[in-house]
């Protein structure tokens, strides 16, 4: 990788990952030591945007329908995608050691390959997420996995090619899942469960996820941030959600429920990421005139 991209190593949520990074996960770093919170919300924001999504995993992980059945939460998208051929699992010794041995060259052209396909296949890009617990599977040695992962940069010359690479530190311990982690661009962390609002001049700030489990603790929040408004009269606030990981249909229904409900001449501006937006969008957000929605990427957001 180029010394710039190296310069740039961040610490991200799993929803502000930019095209073309190149990321690591740890157990370590998601709560209960579980990726598929992460992942499930990586792949729904990839299926959305109309990319490819290659889950790359261990073969005594859950088995291929386990997987789509969790992905899809009975909502539809993940067995559609499943269907159509934009969501593929593959099992991580049939990438990296298809005959027991790894060879980095072959590794990299199968991956290469992969985005060739993705391309020839109509959709915009292509999300990887791959187990990386082959490596001590067949002893390689960790200095040859290092070499691999500083290898890769001509992958992500590709800006529509993202990848995370998954290490379960039960597997190749703490100081190795640090060293790992080194050789990325990116480190891709969790966010909590329950969505704290966080007072900004303007409004509120909320983060976390506003999924089935956590939409009641989401309204709340909402209502929490919308209680600065003067009930006397409109108001002019900012709900900023560039932090929130993911919101389930439901969850974004209130929210212009919420802004509908405000008095005539109001003003609530979303701060959101595109996923979002495109949510708000399909529900039906341009038709109440006190929500307006302001897309911003994660360059504004860390200004």
């Amino acid at each position: 990788m180029s010394s710039e991209r190296s310069a740039e190593r961040r610490i991200v949520s799993v929803d502000a990952l930019r095209l073309g990074d190149h990321a690591c996960m740890g157990t370590a770093d998601v709560a209960g030591e579980s990726p598929w919170k992460v992942f499930t919300a990586y792949t729904r924001t990839s299926l959305a945007r109309r990319e490819k999504v290659l889950l790359v995993m261990d073969p005594d992980d859950l088995t291929d329908d386990e997987v789509v059945t969790l992905l899809d939460a009975g909502g539809g998208q993940a067995v559609a995608a499943w269907d159509s051929g934009q969501l593929v699992l593959r099992r991580n010794t049939e990438m990296y050691v298809p005959d027991g041995r790894f060879e980095k060259e072959r590794t990299i052209d199968a991956y290469r390959a992969e985005v060739d396909r993705s391309y020839a296949e109509g959709w915009s890009g292509l999300r990887v997420t791959a187990d990386m617990s082959w490596a001590p599977r067949v002893r390689l040695d960790p200095e040859r996995l290092l070499d691999y992962e500083a290898s890769v940069a001509p992958l992500f010359a590709d800006p529509l090619f993202t990848a995370i690479c998954w290490y379960d530190r039960r597997r190749f311990g703490d100081e190795l899942t640090a060293r790992f982690a080194e050789v990325h661009p990116v480190r891709v962390v969790d966010l909590p469960d329950s969505p704290p609002v966080t007072g900004i001049p303007e409004g509120g700030r909320i983060a976390g996820g506003a999924e089935p489990g956590t939409g009641p603790e989401f309204v709340e929040a909402l209502r929490e941030a919308l209680d600065h408004r003067n009930d006397a009269g409109p108001g002019h606030f900012v709900l900023d959600l560039r932090d929130l990981c993911f919101m389930e249909a439901h969850c974004a229904w209130q929210l212009i429920s919420l802004a509908a409900s405000l008095p005539p001449g109001s003003a609530v501006t979303v701060r959101c990421g595109e996923l979002l937006a495109l949510v708000l969008e399909q529900l039906g957000a341009a038709e109440v005139p006190q929500l307006v929605v302001r897309v911003e990427d994660e360059a504004a957001a860390a200004g």
